[in-house]
């Protein structure tokens, strides 16, 4: 069946594909699993038995391991989950056994602004539907996991308040302490709702709980979903899950799940969370969707778990990293590698017209907004101004000793002397260079970008961390913020200096791997600053620190844990046909 992405909704699409879609079971078993490895939750969805697949496969030799990131976007993103499904189409095109890992998308996005992550086009992760409606439940998990650890902490100060020491020790407890102004968790719910960010919790009689301030975060921003991402097995899981701070004592100590009893229960809440989900692509390629976004203040990445699954499977497998290559590519190359022991063969950087205009002093992209002209008219000088940013995060994925392969993505807007500008430019940084039509031509459209992505693979690189755990964080922020990011150097606030100096001294967290969070819409720290900025310096604000996922965060400007909800939100158009029962308007 042949369809015109010109002409139809993304989801006109999906819901048009879904009748020729391959069974999950079969899908499963192309990819190479076995039946018993199999967990059907439906004719379409399911997951993989990580475990008992795991133990057959471990030894099998890896494929090519190809990762997907980006130029600094637009707010509109530049399709970087599309053009992974588009690779993965097009190397299926080729004949290779191939296989791709994105993350599953949150219900923030999915109903405010941004989408479902699918993909678009003719390059799309399917089933939509579910895979947008919370799928095999993996985040509804970490939300209950999440709260039920925000349970045991807000219980816990109540009980401590009401009860002397006599009547803890009745229930089995010790006196934690804990001061309720020093909370470092907050309750969790996958929307855009920034009604919740701040609120007073526990009003009303000592009945009803301990008085205090308190707020949501996005689920997707939890530090469990960070732990999904990073986790190699069960036994990994639950040591990890007891290490959450929860908050501080009245003395300044750490108060972990684990001092609340509270991390078995969390973990009971993972057990299915940890199996990876397993769709295909438009064009029936098998696509793990494991973990989720939120790539500033969390790892942003696919699992590491999904990854050692499609390498032992795979000649070739594709996984997605979020945000641009000074966040995502970053994390993807100093944390994830290091913890996964993967290296990658190959990195697809992802470059628009649209985004580099952008960057060369284009009128402002703005979601909703009706896009200015200069983006749909041929504009060379414009152009050529923003290739610095591709230029910056061409020498970003250089940096980590591979030869990047941009990924020109095709509108047809686009006219062949910017395409030409862009692929020379990218030439004479040192990268490959395609131009890929996989939105509108699917993986036939993706052929250029598909062969490129063979030929840089094939060559031996040098991969190598930026820095060794051995170097101080102060060190470590400062490489990063002036090598990855391009800064002057690094400054800080009085808290957040001497919460580094604390780090640096304690051996539990001095090799801890370093998540640096920042704005995604810019090479620095601030989302106003375009292109390539010069002369400017990193502020850190705070360090925080995630022990259950193994990092130290270094804070850059405000980010926020909860989103808010636009004007003219995707849930305005999402409906439901009652003849069908098929929902419509999702993107």
């Amino acid at each position: 069946m042949k369809f015109d992405p010109t002409k139809m909704a993304d989801w006109q699409i999906a819901e048009a594909a879904e009748v020729g879609l391959k069974p999950f079971n079969q899908v499963g078993r192309e990819a190479g699993f076995r039946e018993d490895e199999l967990i059907p939750m439906g004719r379409l969805v399911g997951k993989i038995d990580y475990l008992k697949a795991f133990s057959r496969i471990e030894a099998f030799p890896t494929g090519k391991y190809i990762d997907v990131t980006a130029i600094t976007p637009t707010p509109l993103g530049e399709g970087k989950t599309t053009t992974t499904l588009g690779l993965v189409e097009g190397l299926g095109k080729l004949g290779k056994r191939v296989s791709g890992a994105i993350r599953q998308p949150s219900g923030g996005p999915t109903f405010n602004i941004k989408g479902s992550a699918a993909g678009g086009g003719l390059s799309q992760c399917l089933p939509l539907t579910p895979f947008s409606f919370g799928l095999t439940g993996d985040i509804d998990a970490i939300t209950n996991a999440h709260n039920l650890g925000m349970v045991a902490l807000t219980a816990r100060i109540q009980h401590e308040a009401n009860y002397d020491d006599a009547r803890l020790a009745k229930s089995g407890l010790k006196r934690l302490d804990i001061d309720p102004a020093r909370i470092s968790m907050r309750w969790a719910i996958d929307f855009c709702a920034q009604a919740l960010r701040q609120i007073t919790i526990g009003k009303g009689s000592p009945m009803d709980g301990f008085e205090m301030e308190s707020g949501f975060q996005i689920t997707v921003s939890s530090e469990i979903m960070a732990i999904l991402a990073v986790v190699k097995d069960l036994a990994d899981l639950r040591e990890r899950m007891g290490k959450i701070v929860v908050g501080y004592d009245k003395r300044g100590r750490e108060v972990t799940t684990h001092d609340l009893e509270v991390d078995g229960a969390m973990t009971a809440w993972m057990l299915n969370a940890i199996n990876p989900t397993l769709l295909q692509t438009l064009e029936g390629q098998p696509m793990f969707v494991h973990a989720g976004p939120f790539a500033n203040i969390a790892i942003g990445q696919s699992s590491i778990i999904a990854d050692q699954l499609g390498t032992r499977l795979s000649e070739y497998h594709v996984t997605e990293s979020g945000f641009a290559a000074d966040i995502g590519f970053e994390k993807f190359w100093n944390l994830k590698c290091r913890y996964s022991g993967l290296v990658p063969n190959a990195v697809v950087l992802v470059a628009t017209v649209r985004a580099l205009k952008m960057h060369g002093g284009g009128p402002e992209v703005k979601p909703g907004k009706k896009l200015d002209e200069a983006y749909t008219k041929e504009n060379l000088g414009l152009l050529e101004k923003g290739c610095e940013n591709l230029v910056a995060h061409i020498e970003i994925v250089k940096k980590s000793g591979v030869r990047p392969v941009v990924c020109i993505n095709s509108f047809h807007t686009d006219s062949p002397a910017e395409i030409a500008l862009i692929r020379r430019i990218a030439e004479q940084h040192g990268a490959f260079a395609a131009l890929s039509r996989h939105w509108l031509k699917g993986g036939e459209g993706a052929l250029e970008l598909a062969e490129a992505v063979i030929a840089a693979s094939s060559e031996k690189n040098q991969f190598k961390f930026l820095y060794e755990l051995s170097m101080p964080l102060r060190e470590r922020i400062e490489k990063i913020a002036r090598e990855v990011y391009g800064a002057d150097g690094v400054s800080y606030t009085d808290e957040a200096l001497a919460r580094a100096k604390e780090l640096e001294a304690d051996p539990k967290t001095s090799t801890m791997g370093t998540c640096m969070v920042k704005t995604h819409l810019s090479l620095s720290h601030d989302p106003a600053a375009k292109g390539r900025p010069k002369g400017w310096t990193l502020p850190i604000r705070d360090v925080l620190v995630y022990r259950g996922a193994g990092f130290v965060v270094p804070v850059a400007g405000a980010i926020k844990l909860m989103p808010g909800t636009a004007s003219d939100p995707a849930f305005r158009r999402i409906d439901v046909d009652v003849n069908t029962g098929k929902v419509r308007g999702l993107f």
